[in-house]
């Protein structure tokens, strides 16, 4: 008899509680377990535990046989839940059965992290002695003189041509707050992979154990000699603000803070194509951001690049404008200054009278669909708080003309994948010393052109992140830009990007 030791990755299946009453979310990729169970080799006994599945709301996938012995079976049956409450029900469900023994219980998503998700992998084989004369000593020798001579050669002739650092000291970690180095790795991971699916851009991760800008400027400043691009990522503000401006000023390769940038950017191209579906013109526009952070404040900086005028700036103490005192630091004095021209005071409900956009990039529940009543005609909502925005989008659907979220279960996803692989392909391509403002407004407007104007609606104002064409646009408007700005180091004679 097959002998299995329970095992559960990420929950411990002593325990689990059987919730009340049953999940009102959507199902989700990211929540599929498979219960490994010793079941009698009865008439019926799947039967039961489908139906005990299926009570829960849950829905069951794939059944496997694992092994067959005289009067039991064991079977792996994958089932996929909206959460780690709805995987407890689904236990509790199956364990009530008479005669069925949970053996283990796994989780894929944890599966999929084992031993991490990314490796290094060679370029060039070593198996005989001329290669490895030629990769190590003594022709290396060669080549690390030529580069001590001139050091630029170090962006031909080693792997800085084509690598980025995901730097994160864990401070803002997606929705889950200050969390440490440590489990902000699985997200650098990932962010990583993200790079290389998506751009072919080789990233590592590089999470730090200090949470000082200072210390995080010397940092990176010690590393930056190994890679052709820093990615900043999940650092807290004000924080983040230090450590990319004194970065910038430092280093000469590409620096990007992904939550300030690779936000904004995919904002702008988002709204550029949604007032198209609403025919209304960007600079006539009155919008109103939720959320003073580093995305919101980066955000506002492009919109006024990019020709919107009104703008109406909120905080958890409601908008931001001249002379306000309480919970004001340098940006939000910069936020005071260039926009609420009216100087208006109150909360952001308040705001968003006669509102043409409401921008959310701040957390869940500060926003409710009653307000959007209070908009002007086709009015725009992008609730982009993760992993629950401001205000439930089919709540919203109710009055809002168009609605975008930062999920990927409902239509108009703002991800920052759409942005990040392509600018940094495009910055790397070209040997530009750093993205500056032109570079993200090309890659802005790129993702924007890569839906056809006749395929615009208000459920399809981004293209998918699988959109391939993307990357390739984005690279090639970045480098461009790249060139006519001229940041670049020097022209090459056959650039990918095809300059």
């Amino acid at each position: 008899m097959v002998k299995v030791q329970p095992f559960r990755l990420g929950v411990h299946c002593a325990a689990m509680k059987t919730p009340s009453s049953p999940r009102k979310e959507p199902l989700s990729f990211s929540y599929v377990i498979t219960l490994r169970l010793a079941i009698p080799d009865k008439p019926g006994m799947f039967a039961r535990i489908a139906e005990a599945i299926a009570r829960t709301q849950a829905s069951l996938g794939a059944v496997d046989l694992v092994s067959s012995e005289a009067g039991l079976k064991i079977r792996d049956v994958t089932v996929q839940t909206a959460g780690e409450d709805h995987e407890h029900k689904v236990l509790a469900a199956v364990k009530r059965i008479s005669g069925v023994r949970v053996l283990s219980v796994s989780d894929r998503v944890f599966l999929m992290h084992l031993g991490g998700k990314i490796s290094i992998a060679n370029k060039r084989p070593v198996t005989t002695r001329e290669a490895l004369s030629m990769v190590y000593t003594p022709g290396v020798a060669r080549v690390s003189m030529a580069i001590a001579e001139d050091r630029s050669k170090s962006h031909e002739l080693t792997i800085r041509r084509n690598s980025v650092a995901v730097v994160s000291d864990g401070s803002a970690v997606l929705g889950l707050g200050n969390i440490g180095p440590e489990g902000a790795m699985p997200v650098m991971e990932g962010k990583a992979m993200l790079f290389k699916e998506f751009g072919d851009v080789d990233a590592f991760p590089i999470c730090l154990a200090t949470q000082d800008p200072e210390e995080i400027i010397k940092a990176v400043q010690w590393i930056a000699p190994t890679f052709g691009g820093i990615n900043l990522e999940d650092i807290a503000a004000p924080g983040c603000f230090l450590v990319e401006e004194k970065l910038k000023e430092t280093l000469e390769i590409p620096v990007m803070h992904d939550d300030q940038h690779g936000t904004a950017v995919v904002v702008l191209a988002a709204l550029l194509n949604a007032a198209r579906v609403v025919k209304k013109d960007l600079a006539r526009l009155k919008v109103v951001l939720n959320g003073a952070g580093a995305a919101g404040i980066a955000c506002l900086r492009i919109l006024r690049k990019a020709g919107v005028r009104e703008i109406i700036a909120c905080d958890k103490l409601g908008a931001i404008y001249a002379g306000r005192k309480e919970n004001m630091n340098p940006w939000k004095e910069w936020v005071a200054k260039h926009t609420n021209t009216s100087g208006f005071r109150g909360s952001v409900e308040k705001a968003v009278a006669g509102a043409d956009v409401f921008l959310g990039l701040s957390g869940p529940g500060t926003f409710t669909a009653r307000a959007i009543r209070r908009m002007a005609r086709d009015p725009i909502v992008f609730a982009l708080a993760n992993p629950t925005p401001e205000v439930p989008p089919v709540e919203a659907h109710r009055y809002a003309r168009i609605v975008a979220t930062g999920r990927s279960d409902f239509p108009n996803q703002i991800n920052n994948v759409l942005a990040f692989p392509g600018i940094f392909r495009g910055a790397l391509d070209a040997r530009a010393r750093e993205i500056n403002e032109a570079m993200k407004m090309a890659a802005a407007r790129a993702i924007a052109a890569a839906i056809p104007p006749g395929h615009l609606n208000e459920e399809y104002i981004v293209p998918s992140v699988f959109d391939r064409r993307v990357v390739k646009a984005v690279a090639s408007a970045v480098a461009r830009a790249a060139v006519r700005t001229g940041v670049i180091r020097r022209k090459r004679s056959r650039d990918p990007a095809g300059l």
